[in-house]
């Protein structure tokens, strides 16, 4: 393969760029992970993490991925057999859904048609009718990249207070973490599940469970799944002292202290603005051009990542390539049910405007080339949006 100058765009929805101070961060030296510098540098990060998810109680930190914490969220709180109510928003929802079934739960799975988010209205229905409270547990995904969608945590909360029932509410934030406002003490989640590659702006390589008081006490009471790697009770025992009951992923860690740092630099409702404008000024190019969004609740639109729907006939995939091999730019993937039916462009973590307007006139010029059918101006539409003009009617 021949070089191409320039940098790549990467634009698919996680992992996301990785800024150079985080870089040159982790890029430090290796450290002894039971000696005195370890562990200032893990109670660092283990009490200031709690920041970004917005809670006094613990967040764990795994060396693993986002399904690696679906998981312990999961065998540190269920027995086998367990109902656990699963909402279908998208490929995400379904992931985790398979995942538990694997582990021996029985998921109670109110299907979606990957357009709406999740519907709190159905979850307060089906839990009312659980008089027997088999329901151990309410998994929802805050921000399903694969279509696009921004469900409402907070009403689940309240559809559940509202049904009177005692299920935990796990809540998925791998996507949201960093980019989307999410309060996990104010909602009411007992287990927020996350994931380093995305709006916290690292590699990827680290899971985090946030649980609540209430989760832990389940934990402890229940016989649960078998757990090793992901037993919360491990993990507390040694975090209490700043470190970890296995070799952590140290350089990571460095890392992680770096990303919570910028956050915090630019201020968190700071950073969910610019989430914000950069989700509306791309739905805009996408309106310029034409073309249709995957959700169609504007409630519920992503502000991490845009999923459109190609043109009938178009292929999605085929689309990729031109834009991939013509400017160097790799954009989301459909998945599951909308492979090759959808693209997706990724607005998260260490973005600005500038980088917003390279990557929709590659999308744009790559629309053109692959003929696909669409309407000029969307760059344009988002840089009036960006550059504060007012749209004309």
């Amino acid at each position: 393969m021949s070089r191409q100058s320039g940098r790549h765009f990467l634009q698919i929805p996680g992992p996301t760029n990785v800024p150079d101070r985080i870089l040159r961060a982790i890029d430090g030296p290796t450290i002894d992970h039971r000696g005195p510098e370890f562990v200032a540098l893990g109670k660092g990060v283990l009490q200031d993490i709690r920041t970004i998810f917005k809670t006094d109680s613990h967040v764990i930190i795994y060396s693993g991925s986002g399904t690696g914490a679906w998981e312990a969220a999961l065998v540190n709180t269920m027995s086998p057999g367990d109902q656990v109510l699963m909402y279908e928003t998208g490929q995400f929802a379904t992931l985790w859904r398979n995942l538990a079934e694997k582990l021996g739960l029985d998921p109670v799975y109110i299907e979606g048609d990957w357009r709406h988010g999740v519907d709190a209205a159905a979850i307060e229905a089906r839990l009312a009718e659980d008089k027997q409270h088999k329901i151990k547990a309410v998994c929802v995904v805050h921000n399903d990249t694969a279509t696009g969608i921004t469900s409402s945590v907070e009403a689940v909360r309240k559809a559940m207070d509202a049904a009177s029932h005692p299920a935990l509410l796990m809540a998925d934030t791998v996507s949201s973490l960093g980019a989307i406002d999410f309060r996990h003490d104010e909602w009411g989640v007992d287990v927020t599940i996350g994931g380093s590659q995305k709006g916290l702006m690292l590699p990827p390589g680290l899971g985090f469970n946030a649980i609540s008081e209430k989760a832990l006490a389940v934990s402890k009471a229940t016989g649960g799944l078998p757990r090793s790697y992901w037993d919360w009770d491990d993990m507390l025992t040694a975090n209490a002292g700043g470190m970890f009951p296995y070799t952590p992923g140290t350089n990571l860690l460095y890392g992680l202290r770096e990303a919570i740092d910028m956050l915090h630099e630019e201020g968190l409702d700071n950073v969910f603005a610019r989430h914000v404008r950069h989700g509306e000024a791309t739905r805009r190019a996408v309106a310029a051009w034409g073309l249709e969004l995957q959700p169609v609740v504007p409630e519920e639109y992503s502000n991490a990542v845009t999923t459109i729907r190609m043109p009938e006939g178009n292929s999605a995939d085929a689309f990729r390539k031109v834009v991939l091999d013509n400017f160097n730019m790799s954009l989301g993937s459909g998945l599951g049910k909308v492979a090759d039916k959808v693209f997706r462009i990724g607005h998260l973590g260490d973005f600005n405007d500038l980088t917003l307007a390279g990557a929709l006139c590659g999308v744009e010029m790559g629309l053109g080339l692959a003929g696909v059918p669409h309407k000029t101006g969307g760059v344009a539409a988002a840089m009036d949006f960006l550059s504060g003009k007012k749209q004309s009617n």
